[in-house]
C-alpha cells in the first residue's frame, strides 16, 4: 500500500540520533514512499545520509539552541510544538511514538499511533531520574513539571483513534 490511495502524514518524535524508533520509521517510509514526515527537530548532519531524500518538516523547536545534542531540557516544549503542527488536509496520520508526538492535532484524520513505548520520563520518572543521575534537588523541582506532562499524555493519549502497542507489556 503506498500513499497513492490515501492522503497519509508520518509523525515521528525527532530525529537527532538514531535508535530502534528511526529503525521502524525507515520501515514506514518504505511502506509509504513519499509521505511527509512531521518531526520537532531534524539533525541532518547526524542522520544518515539516506534521509535527506525524505521530505522531512520540522517545528520551531529545530531552532533552538543545542537541542540536537541535548534534547532533554526542552522536553516541556515538546507537547506545544507537536499540537501546533498543522495536519489539514491529510486522510491519515500516523505517528510513531515513544515521547510525544502523539498530541498532534488531526483536523479530522484518523489517527493511528504506532506506539513503541509510553513516554518513559513521563511514567517512570524515578527510574529515569537515577540513569540519568538527575540530582534530588533538581529531581523535586521537576514532580509538578513531570505531573503536568502526564496529565497531557493522557489527554493526548484520547485523542488518538487506534493504537498499535509494539508488545503486550507496551499495550498494558
Amino acid at each position: 500500500m503506498g500513499t497513492d490511495s490515501v492522503n497519509l502524514a508520518i509523525v515521528h518524535d525527532w530525529l537527532n540520533q538514531m535508535g530502534g524508533a528511526e529503525d521502524v520509521l525507515e520501515a514506514l517510509v518504505e511502506m509509504f514512499p513519499g509521505a511527509p514526515i512531521y518531526t520537532s527537530i531534524y539533525w541532518r548532519e547526524g542522520m544518515p545520509p539516506e534521509y535527506r531524500a525524505w521530505d522531512v518538516r520540522t517545528t520551531w523547536m529545530d531552532r533552538l539552541p543545542g537541542i540536537y545534542r541535548h534534547h532533554q531540557p526542552y522536553l516541556p516544549l515538546y507537547p506545544l510544538a507537536f499540537s501546533q503542527i498543522d495536519l489539514s488536509g491529510y486522510q491519515v496520520v500516523l505517528s510513531n511514538k515513544s515521547g510525544f508526538c502523539h498530541g498532534v492535532r488531526t483536523d479530522g484524520a484518523v489517527h493511528i499511533c504506532y506506539c513503541l513505548t509510553p513516554t518513559r520520563y513521563v511514567w517512570n520518572f524515578d527510574a529515569y531520574a537515577a540513569r540519568e543521575a538527575i540530582p534530588a534537588p533538581l529531581k523535586a523541582a521537576l514532580r509538578p513539571l513531570v505531573a503536568l506532562l502526564r496529565r497531557w499524555d493522557y489527554r493526548a493519549a484520547q485523542r488518538v483513534d487506534h493504537f498499535i502497542a509494539i508488545s503486550r507489556e507496551v499495550q498494558a
